[in-house]
């Protein structure tokens, strides 16, 4: 499972084939003891949660980066590593 960015404490992961637990494309995401499994392109939460500061920093991120998210999923879902993206800054 890499991480494909970091930012502000969270850390941001894209599993390899991973369409069987959420058949959507999606992101999983740690903040501390916390985490949460975010549907892209639209920052929607799929299972569990982070603080709401950080998560409009996430759904923020997710917004400016749509387009290579979707492309990393493509990648995840062909067995390939996905392409790290640059942090919110």
């Amino acid at each position: 499972m890499p991480a494909i960015s970091m930012f502000y404490g969270l850390i941001i992961y894209m599993y390899f084939i991973d369409n069987k637990m959420h058949q959507l494309p999606h992101i999983q995401v740690k903040y501390q003891e916390n985490e949460v499994i975010v549907s892209i392109p639209d920052g929607s939460t799929l299972e569990g949660s982070i603080p709401s500061s950080k998560m409009k920093l996430l759904q923020a991120w997710i917004e400016l980066h749509k387009d290579e998210l979707v492309a990393d999923w493509e990648l995840a879902l062909a067995g390939e590593l996905p392409y790290k993206i640059e942090p919110l800054r």
